[in-house]
């Protein structure tokens, strides 16, 4: 199943951004993983990161809200990690807790059946990460996972007074998806995260398949 065909699924289901934030917030009220304050210091208090590896802006955590908005609503969140999608030499960070509530969102507003397709697509794209429970998802994802960079729809993450917490314990930027989109540039970063000079998108978005330098993307 390709992230093409999972597309044209999603595309029969009405949802939108504000949605899905709200089907988020509502599990991780349920589930305690919602309070960013006290699960952030937990996630750097709780032991060293295990990823034996220097932090690098080419890991990315995708929060379940922008996993779950790719899917169901496009726009700013297609077009964040449809970049990562088109580049093999990025890395999405994900523990199966961040995947969790992605799917639970979808199923919540589309379909199980949906949900456990795109589980599949993207647990074979994502790169795993474990942290311990009632850490949030995505902060325990980008500190466990050497990740420094958090697309996310939630403003207590993306806000600028969060910000600024957050960067005086984590390496991490966390941003929308709209301005991770516009700030995320693949040829600047090329030659950080690989060495020499960049070549161009070298995945296509939809089928994850390899393209040829320069070559046309599917959108």
């Amino acid at each position: 199943m390709t992230f093409a065909d999972l597309f044209e699924r999603a595309a029969e289901h009405d949802a939108d951004a504000e949605a899905v934030s709200a089907a988020l917030g509502e599990r991780r009220s349920d589930s305690g993983n919602g309070d960013t304050a006290e699960s952030d210091q937990k996630a750097t208090d709780d032991g060293p990161n295990p990823v034996d590896r220097d932090p690098s802006p080419a890991r990315v955590v995708a929060d379940a809200d922008v996993l779950a908005a790719d899917l169901l609503v496009g726009g700013p969140s297609r077009e964040a990690l449809d970049a990562l999608r088109a580049h093999s030499w990025t890395t999405l960070v994900a523990s199966d807790a961040l995947l969790d509530d992605a799917a639970a969102v979808i199923a919540s507003l589309a379909d199980t059946d949906l949900a456990a397709d795109w589980r599949d697509a993207v647990e074979a794209w994502r790169e795993p990460v474990a942290h311990p429970p009632g850490d949030h998802p995505a902060l325990a994802s980008a500190y466990r996972g050497a990740a420094m960079q958090v697309v996310s729809l939630d403003p207590s993450l993306t806000g600028a007074r969060a910000a600024a917490g957050l960067r005086d314990r984590l390496p991490v930027s966390v941003r929308e998806p709209r301005a991770f989109a516009t700030v995320f540039s693949a040829e600047k970063l090329y030659p950080e995260a690989v060495g020499g000079a960049y070549p161009g998108p070298d995945r296509d978005p939809r089928s994850m398949g390899p393209v040829r330098s320069g070559g046309d993307q599917q959108r």
